[in-house]
């Protein structure tokens, strides 16, 4: 059984994560580091990149989690089920390993009170439309329905080290 667990967004962009994608014919679970190497060549890395007005014809991924934080919030499906980031993964070059990115696009409701952007969110049933590219991107990577997410505040306050007397 595959357990998903929380993706932090401030996350260091070379962390190592479990994506499934197509290789093939056969469909894959493989541990890479978040960061595609920038198109122009600069030293920096890119963890999302824009959906919209884009295709992505290959090298689809899905990066499964339970819940993301962004800040002191976390944010997890109102069902409670897990479900996956549509991502994009580049094999490795000289100068650059096998790395994906997540795709972003508009927060929808819940979100936006928090950021303008969100991670694209797919549920179970749309893993193989996504990873077989079923439907045009515009039908899949766009923000979820408001209600979807489930907002929850971190505590702020410095963790206990020690328990009273």
């Amino acid at each position: 059984m595959m357990s998903a667990k929380v993706f932090q967004s401030d996350a260091p962009l070379d962390e190592r994560r479990v994506i499934i994608r197509r290789l093939h014919r056969d469909v894959e679970m493989v541990e890479l580091p978040w960061g595609l190497r920038a198109r122009d060549g600069g030293p920096g890395a890119v963890n999302v990149i824009r959906s919209e007005g884009r295709t992505f014809p290959t090298h689809r991924c899905l990066v499964p989690a339970s819940e993301f934080r962004h800040r002191s919030f976390s944010f997890s499906l109102v069902n409670g089920d897990w479900f996956y980031f549509a991502g994009i993964w580049r094999p490795a070059t000289p100068d650059w390993p096998e790395a994906y990115a997540i795709l972003t696009t508009e927060a929808n409701a819940d979100i936006a009170p928090f950021h303008d952007r969100q991670m694209v969110v797919l549920t179970r049933d749309q893993r193989m439309v996504w990873l077989d590219a079923l439907v045009p991107e515009d039908e899949i990577l766009r923000p979820p329905s408001a209600g979807t997410f489930r907002v929850r505040r971190h505590s702020t306050s410095p963790v206990q080290t020690k328990l009273a007397v």
